[in-house]
């Protein structure tokens, strides 16, 4: 299964409450803006395998455990979120081009912890 792309910058204001977005993926879907650079898209193509592999509920519980633990830990929102264990995996691959062909099933959980 492929995700649905969908270019719709309204429905990413909406999504912006701590910070603003470019993309988001809500499988199978992902929104983006109108003309995302290569990179943005594979940021988000990595969430969405995330997703597919994790039988996508897991996905946004482990996401939203994440992001409460890092916020209660920090009171920062933007250091939460870049201390998500899947926005570290897409952020570290999101400039190889090749990363999807060969990233191995569950390669998320390689980022779990936090120093």
């Amino acid at each position: 299964m492929k995700p649905i792309i969908i270019r719709n910058e309204t429905i990413l204001r909406l999504f912006s409450i701590f910070m603003k977005i470019d993309g988001i993926t809500l499988f199978p879907f992902i929104f983006i803006i109108k003309d995302p650079p290569k990179t943005l898209l594979n940021h988000e193509t990595i969430h969405f395998i995330q997703a597919k592999e994790t039988f996508i509920i897991p996905f946004y519980i482990i996401y939203l455990f994440d992001f409460i633990k890092h916020y209660i830990k920090y009171r920062d929102t933007n250091k939460a979120y870049h201390l998500i264990r899947f926005e570290r995996e897409a952020y570290a691959n999101q400039f190889d081009d090749l990363y999807l062909n060969r990233r191995q099933k569950h390669n998320w959980r390689k980022y779990n912890y936090v120093n």
